[in-house]
């Protein structure tokens, strides 16, 4: 395949020098988020689904550290809204609709914000079921000390031509549910409780069977072409899939991971990186001298498909590459997590409380913590300005990607003993696996604590917790 004029056109949008990125805040007009639908082209078919575009009519907002987002949000989607500020730590409880009685933003209304960004690669998306329509886009503010270094976001997504409505019923009702690759589509449980199958080698991934897998709203059989020049240049990826993890590759090119949801790791070398739903990784990769074009690849965990985007340099010969690899990707796992220290660990202080959330799953695809449902239990509570360990417990046979909203929290055990961990926002918890992380609650409200699974989220799998 050679690269076309449109794609190249298309790249070469997606990539700006850090002098050409807009700026905001003060000094700046006023920022125009706009949520509505549009068209897309899926395996030859039209899709309509949802976009939420900036003042440049890109999609979502890039910015430096130390702007604000000053602006407003236009839902001019048809549907109430409800979009969460993934990453924003900046921002106050009420500066978020997704929290407890939290209300909508109505169709055809704007809303006003007033808050500071927080520094790194974070997003934007719908709480509801309308995040499987890619109701999601990139919120990223460059760090002050990331220097001239050519920056490109990557957007991974799961696709369905089905309602996610359709889809969670489906789910509920057992109905094209998968277990250890095995179709249960027509099998009736029985009443059988399914919490401990992950101990009985039922571990499973993939319990929604898509159409198409998505990186920046593109197929590898049409993928997008990134133009790039020899040198360094550093890859945002943000896992906006609803229900799917991936692993990340980059093929001959040497990466080093630099970032994980926003903040800083000491840079390491990685042939391969799984990223759950949700969870972001910062890659800083070189183009040789000579050039070329070169795959940046996500496989989904525990199968054959796959998308991605293309790095190429101008003139360069852009091969064909397969929607599906030869052999299918394991499962993910914390060995990635285990290899990367923090550059910007939690101060050293006391542990004031010990917070213990045993996450399960009952008949009817009911995904509980502690045993309830989201409304079945009262929030769990913290003390402002304590420091808070969060031991995640999965006896489940699918691995949960755990997200607290308002608050990184450092992972400090995996199981294995203490240890100097990422800062992160959302935690793989594995099948049969226990995480613990450490979180400090310097911020009054009441916040949401969630599988970022959408559907496990929609089935019960959220509480919150009171800070006050």
């Amino acid at each position: 395949m050679t690269q076309t004029r449109r794609q190249f056109l298309t790249a070469t949008a997606g990539l700006a020098l850090l002098p050409a990125l807009p700026r905001m805040g003060v000094a700046a007009p006023a920022a125009h988020l706009t949520v509505a639908s549009r068209q897309l082209e899926v395996l030859g078919k039209a899709a309509t689904v949802y976009g939420i575009t900036g003042p440049d009519g890109k999609p979502g907002l890039m910015a430096r550290e130390g702007d604000k987002f000053t602006g407003l949000v236009d839902n001019q989607s048809g549907e109430d809204l409800i979009l969460h500020w993934h990453g924003q730590d900046l921002a106050r409880n009420t500066d978020d609709r997704t929290r407890p009685n939290g209300g909508v933003q109505p169709t055809g209304t704007q809303e006003a914000y007033n808050f500071p960004l927080t520094p790194g690669t974070h997003w934007m998306h719908s709480h509801t079921l309308s995040e499987q329509q890619l109701l999601a886009a990139p919120m990223v503010t460059v760090e002050a000390d990331a220097g001239d270094v050519p920056q490109a976001v990557i957007m991974l997504h799961d696709f369905s031509f089905r309602p996610p409505a359709e889809i969670a019923a489906g789910l509920m009702t057992a109905q094209g549910h998968h277990m250890a690759g095995m179709d249960m589509g027509g099998m009736d449980m029985g009443g059988t409780d399914m919490s401990g199958m992950a101990m009985g080698g039922m571990t499973h991934a993939n319990d929604v069977d898509y159409d198409a897998y998505l990186a920046n709203d593109r197929t590898l059989a049409d993928p997008d072409v990134i133009a790039v020049q020899p040198g360094p240049v550093r890859l945002r990826i943000i896992n906006g899939a609803t229900a799917t993890a991936f692993w990340i590759t980059a093929g001959g090119l040497a990466a080093q991971v630099v970032a994980v949801d926003g903040n800083k790791v000491s840079p390491i070398a990685r042939a391969s990186i799984p990223l759950a739903q949700g969870q972001r990784v910062d890659l800083l990769v070189q183009i040789p001298p000579e050039g070329g074009a070169f795959p940046i690849l996500a496989q989904v965990e525990n199968a054959v498909m796959q998308t991605g985007v293309i790095l190429a340099t101008p003139g360069a010969d852009i091969g064909k590459v397969p929607e599906s690899a030869a052999i299918a990707a394991p499962f993910v796992d914390l060995t990635f997590d285990s290899s990367l220290s923090s550059e910007s660990p939690l101060p050293a202080r006391p542990t004031d409380a010990m917070l213990h959330i045993a996450l399960g799953m009952e008949q009817g695809y009911r995904w509980t913590i502690n045993g309830a449902a989201h409304g079945e239990a009262a929030p769990l509570q913290a003390a402002l300005g304590s420091r808070v360990e969060i031991m995640f417990m999965n006896p489940t046979m699918m691995m949960h990607p755990m997200h607290l909203h308002g608050h990184h929290f450092q992972v400090v055990d995996l199981g294995l003993g203490r240890f100097n961990g990422p800062r992160r926002d959302v935690v793989m918890v594995p099948p049969g696996g226990m995480v613990t992380v450490a979180v400090d609650f310097d911020k009054a409200g009441e916040w949401y604590l969630h599988c970022h699974h959408l559907y496990h989220m929609a089935s019960g799998m959220m509480t919150s917790v009171t800070v006050a």
